[in-house]
């Protein structure tokens, strides 16, 4: 009864090191790694056409990560004027961490349909609007905010890297090691997983794992993949995760 976090970096390796101290089996797959974003160059002129009234979105911790190490290579600091805004309480607070101004994010669910019901983010025409993200991803946020009336401006500040790994030789690695719970926290990496695994050992035991996500539409993806076993976690925040492992 082990559980498989394939959950990247120092978040992924956080969780299965609290999952163990609980007495839990568990262990560390990344399926991806991270880069820098090829927007980072632009980022301080971004920032600097922010003025009061605008709106600055942190959509990851990754995102704010980089962004910092970009300013701080640049000897800049982080905006005053606009409003500040995150996908939820994690992002939230690396962000405030990194700039000491308050950050506002949705208290309910760590998504962007949440996110785009705060009042503030109702009455926008005419607002500039920075949203700090990975490559691809959704469009929801910013396709709304337009919308709305918004100018948006989009900055990739890391790009998310598939690891790459045979897919027979840890199939049968995780398999043999009692693996019965999958946490995956994008659908990027929901896909991965079910692409690396052959058809085989998907079929006979990846598909009969269970499997934790962060949202409704992870969910959803994973049933339409075809696993049936599956919880979905609060938030994407490892607290949540913990809550939401069985």
């Amino acid at each position: 009864m082990s559980i498989l976090v394939t959950r990247p970096s120092e978040q992924g390796e956080e969780l299965v090191r609290r999952l163990q101290a609980m007495g839990r089996e568990a262990w560390s797959f990344p399926l991806i790694e991270f880069t820098p974003g090829r927007d980072l160059p632009g980022l301080a002129q971004a920032m600097s056409a922010l003025g009061a009234g605008d709106l600055l979105f942190a959509l990851s911790q990754h995102a704010v990560d980089f962004a910092h190490g970009q300013l701080q290579q640049s000897g800049l600091r982080w905006p005053s004027p606009p409003g500040y805004f995150a996908i939820g309480r994690t992002t939230a607070l690396a962000l405030h961490t990194v700039s000491g101004i308050d950050v506002r994010y949705p208290l309910d669910r760590e998504i962007s349909e949440v996110l785009l019901q705060l009042p503030e983010l109702q009455n926008i025409t005419g607002k500039k609007a920075l949203i700090l993200r990975g490559n691809g991803g959704r469009e929801l946020l910013g396709d709304t905010l337009s919308a709305r009336g918004a100018d948006v401006t989009f900055c990739e500040c890391y790009q998310r890297t598939p690891r790459h790994y045979d897919g027979a030789e840890e199939a049968m690695r995780w398999q043999s090691r009692g693996v019965t719970t999958l946490v995956t926290t994008s659908g990027e990496m929901l896909q991965q997983l079910w692409s690396l695994i052959p058809p085989w050992y998907r079929e006979r035991w990846l598909l009969e794992c269970k499997m934790v996500v962060v949202s409704e539409r992870l969910a959803r993806l994973a049933r339409e993949l075809g696993w049936k076993d599956i919880q979905v976690a609060d938030s994407a925040d490892n607290d949540a995760l913990l809550r939401a492992i069985p």
